[in-house]
């Protein structure tokens, strides 16, 4: 299991253009990927609208988590691309 913790900071906090960039990267990869956020809620990276339904705003923190055989390519992928979602706004 591999992690990575990503401010939000963008002033929409997590809307549609991230959440899509976090997914589409995500369901190219094997292992199960998830972020947890507010007090421990998960959401499940591979579902926009799970992602969505998280209500991410600007200013929060959330844990990205990948476990499974391609773990840490995944970690990196949906990372980078999250990342550079979130700096277009």
């Amino acid at each position: 299991m591999v992690s990575e913790t990503v401010v939000i900071e963008s002033a929409l906090g997590v809307h549609l253009r991230p959440a899509t960039a976090m997914c589409d990267q995500a369901v190219r990869f094997k292992s199960k990927i998830h972020f947890t956020y507010k007090d421990g809620k998960t959401a499940n990276a591979k579902s926009v609208i799970s992602i969505l339904a998280s209500g991410i705003r600007c200013g929060e923190q959330i844990e990205i988590v990948a476990e499974g055989p391609d773990e840490e390519e995944a970690l990196r992928a949906i990372v980078k691309a999250f990342k550079e979602s979130l700096m277009n706004d």
